[in-house]
């Protein structure tokens, strides 16, 4: 906060986007054009400890965020962030929007296709023109502490072992932060054409799932440490392989994520190192 704090057209207001209310007190008096929404309780496995929480988040956070659009004409655009775990156990690769998301294997793929579900209602009810946003596996630079390449990186550098989930047996579509928010960018310039479906939803990923084994042989060349493996069975909630179809951002928007997994973790390490001395951790 305190490097984007100055920045021209930046502010930040801390407030709990699920209060009624509160998101359209905070903002009066303020002319939005669009809005691209990623607020939420994320990951898959904090989920089975708190499921609250990704209710209040997920569900009543973004039911607060349509309303703000509802009660706001000028709103032109709403781009919504969903997940790729809506998918849950689907073992057809890869993965289509079109393919049926019925069965979520964890509390927050519950969440987020209940979100799906909401938007296309409100675009149904109200005509809001709306774009969600399956993501798959972001990371790169300010990651999340709780994604792989943060864990595994940390665990490393400390000589700690690493687990190593389905013995390794998992594959992810991991996404570097840069496509993504090239691709939110694109489509929110591109909103839904009037006389088409009001409410969209693509899949923003890299197209090339990376075997974890692969992931893991890449951050030990990147950190010159060999990393302590502890092999375990499947977590609960958790998938063995991600894929994402992007035929349709391509064809519509125009985008197709591209950068490679060894670029992205090596932006991301160099990152990680710059940042932690400055913290005076490494």
């Amino acid at each position: 906060l305190a490097r984007l704090s100055g920045r021209h057209g930046f502010s930040f207001q801390q407030l709990d986007i699920a209060e009624p209310g509160a998101l359209a007190a905070n903002l009066e008096g303020t002319l939005l054009s669009g809005i691209v929404h990623l607020g939420a309780q994320a990951g898959v496995r904090y989920s089975l400890e708190n499921p609250r929480a990704y209710i209040h988040a997920n569900i009543a956070g973004h039911l607060e965020v349509l309303e703000l659009c509802r009660a706001s004409p000028e709103i032109k655009h709403l781009v919504y962030a969903s997940s790729s775990s809506v998918y849950g156990g689907n073992t057809k690769v890869p993965f289509v929007e079109s393919d049926r998301v019925d069965n979520p294997v964890s509390i927050y793929a519950a969440t987020k296709k209940a979100d799906e579900l909401i938007s296309s209602t409100y675009s149904h009810l109200f005509g809001l023109p709306q774009t969600g946003l399956r993501f798959f596996t972001v990371y790169g630079p300010w990651g999340r502490p709780d994604m792989a390449a943060w864990i595994f990186t940390e665990a490393m550098l400390s000589g700690k072992p690493i687990r190593v989930f389905n013995h390794g047996e998992m594959w992810r579509d991991f996404t570097y932060v840069d496509d993504v928010v090239e691709g939110v960018i694109a489509v929110l310039d591109k909103p839904p054409a009037a006389g088409r479906e009001r409410h969209r939803i693509y899949n923003i990923g890299n197209s090339q799932p990376v075997h974890l084994g692969r992931f893991i042989e890449t951050l030990e060349g990147l950190l010159g440490v060999k990393a302590i493996r502890e092999d375990l069975p499947m977590q609960p909630g958790d998938v063995e392989k991600t894929f994402a179809d992007t035929s349709a951002l391509e064809r519509d928007i125009g985008f197709k994520p591209k950068v490679p997994i060894e670029e992205g973790l090596a932006k991301f390490v160099d990152w990680y190192r710059r940042e932690w001395r400055r913290e005076g951790k490494l």
